[in-house]
């Protein structure tokens, strides 16, 4: 039986997926530069707004499994993450 944390990262994942490839077709679709680029940032919201969600789950899941310590670190990594791709 799947792991019900695992269950649903995976499923955001797929949703955050399947909003990229509609995005894509919308692009295709409009079939203007301005309004693509419009589109393309919209999408900037859902990435880092999907890592931030899995990552959390993710973390609420072992947080039993890891020390501290261990868990300081992972956040600062994610920080940096977050911290080099919303930094202009």
């Amino acid at each position: 039986m799947l792991n019900k944390i695992v269950l649903s990262m995976a499923s955001l994942r797929l949703l955050s997926g399947s909003i990229e490839i509609c995005a894509a077709l919308i692009m295709l679709r409009l079939n203007e530069i301005d309004k693509a680029l419009a589109v393309n940032a919209s999408l900037a919201l859902v990435g880092p707004l999907v890592l931030i969600t899995t990552t959390t789950i993710g973390l609420v899941g072992m947080s039993d499994k890891l020390s501290l310590s261990k868990m300081i670190w992972v956040v600062t990594g994610i920080a940096c993450l977050l911290i080099g791709i919303l930094k202009k």
